[in-house]
């Protein structure tokens, strides 16, 4: 007689007797193992998580994406760790109650949408770094749409095919120069929308090495001279000092109009978004937000705080007034945790802002949603 060896005997065992786990006492008793917000592994809203680059099998419409880079910050580093701390603040949303009441829709059944993990980015090398970036971008932007959402990109990308749209979490401002690039080969010169406290378009003057050019604060002038950027772009929220007004006519050269963050006081949020429209017109265009947009009393995990800056709640409405724009991708930046407070509420912010721009992606115009009056004392009496 011939015996298997001991170490074979489970596997044929578990082909002659398949488990049928319904008639186990958890799943017959409580049913599936389900994930709860605190709970499971770590994605961006309990969304699929798949190694994008190396799995092409998995379609999306809409990929999050992390680029863990942070070695040309000017200030504080540490946003080499934002797309941690936005995962973790998304870990109380989940598609299946993604329902927001402000936008009157849940954008996770409007799309595919799927957490592609991080990016590998060298944190030694900001040349290979920047480069490796661009190479994940355009892997991703040339992928096979799933088809769940209706048609955007196809009527402004040159070769007439729709593409994916990617949500990246930063990293460090910088990550944006090698994401236009890469965008600037299927649509062109794109405009930007740039939610700040810094305008970004620093005269890049050169350094030691060609490299040490490449910063937080200049990637924008950077985009300006390869001709990546549009002369449609506008800043949002913008506070920061400066060496002089020179430097706000080159950032006119540059492409930008500047709205500043005072200005919501006089114009209000309506005018706001009245003035980003009218700038942005029907052009493809990029979101590019700076977490340092929001006062350092609601978003201190940043880099380069500045005080007096918009409340959350008021960017969010901005926000849901740019809905039917040409989105072709949007990001979040310099998320630090490491100088957030014990509440995590820098990361919690951010993740719910990230949430408005999946909302973005998939919408056609601005919500529209009726406040019903309610009867007040007077009338009753």
């Amino acid at each position: 007689m011939r015996y298997l060896p001991l170490t074979l005997l489970p596997v044929v065992y578990a082909q002659q007797h398949a488990f049928d786990t319904k008639h186990e006492p958890w799943t017959a008793k409580y049913g599936t193992q389900a994930d709860l917000s605190y709970t499971g592994p770590l994605s961006y809203s309990h969304l699929p998580y798949t190694r994008c680059l190396d799995d092409s099998s998995t379609t999306f419409d809409i990929a999050v994406l992390g680029m863990p880079f942070d070695t040309t910050t000017s200030y504080r580093p540490g946003a080499r760790f934002g797309p941690y701390a936005i995962r973790s603040g998304s870990r109380r949303q989940s598609a299946e109650a993604g329902y927001a009441l402000e936008w009157m829709t849940n954008p996770y059944t409007r799309a595919e949408v799927i957490d592609c993990g991080d990016v590998p980015i060298s944190p030694y090398d900001n040349a290979l770094a920047v480069d490796q970036m661009e190479t994940a971008y355009t892997t991703l932007l040339a992928r096979p749409v799933n088809g769940s959402a209706s048609a955007r990109t196809a009527k402004l990308a040159h070769d007439g095919v729709e593409h994916p749209r990617i949500l990246t979490l930063g990293g460090d401002h910088t990550i944006v120069l090698p994401i236009l690039r890469s965008l600037h080969q299927v649509y062109g010169p794109i405009s930007v929308i740039h939610f700040d406290a810094h305008i970004d378009t620093w005269p890049s003057l050169g350094g030691i090495t060609e490299q040490s050019r490449v910063t937080h604060g200049t990637f924008f002038t950077l985009a300006f001279e390869e001709g990546l950027m549009s002369n449609t772009s506008i800043h949002a929220g913008i506070r920061n000092k400066l060496q002089g007004p020179e430097l706000i006519e080159h950032d006119e050269e540059v492409g930008f109009e500047l709205i500043m963050a005072e200005d919501i006081d006089n114009l209000g949020t309506d005018e706001i978004v009245k003035h980003i429209r009218q700038r942005i017109g029907n052009s493809p265009v990029y979101l590019s937000f700076d977490i340092d947009t929001i006062d350092p009393s609601q978003a201190p995990a940043t880099g380069t705080p500045e005080p007096a800056g918009w409340t959350g709640r008021e960017t969010k409405r901005i926000l849901r007034g740019l809905a039917g724009l040409n989105f072709v991708g949007a990001d979040i930046v310099e998320v630090a945790p490491a100088y957030d407070n014990a509440g995590d509420i820098t990361g919690i912010l951010a993740a719910g802002l990230a949430d408005d721009f999946l909302a973005l992606l998939v919408t056609d115009e601005p919500p529209k949603r009726q406040v019903k009056r309610r009867q007040s004392l007077t009338d009753e009496l």
